[in-house]
């Protein structure tokens, strides 16, 4: 276990990658003053489709507490037809 972790492995994959497109939604916000990426934008294609998948979590009900919390301190909008 301590040759993993000199390597920096990582032992929870789903909660890294998700926190990787935290990040990057945070970047895109920093740079677009918003949180709506469109999943249909070439450039930020993978991390609108992260956006849709965790607003159709949301709405299911599937998305844990801290997650939520964790959009929720961004500005995250969760339903963007009733922001336009």
């Amino acid at each position: 276990k301590e040759q993993l972790n000199s390597i920096d492995f990582i032992w929870d994959y789903p909660e890294h990658a998700w926190s990787e497109h935290f990040d990057q939604l945070c970047t895109f916000k920093a740079k677009h003053g918003h949180c709506l990426v469109s999943r249909y934008d070439a450039q930020y294609k993978p991390l609108g489709k992260w956006v849709n998948n965790q607003r159709q979590l949301y709405k299911k009900n599937a998305l844990c507490s801290s997650h939520i919390q964790q959009l929720n301190s961004i500005g995250f909008i969760w339903d963007p037809l009733d922001h336009a």
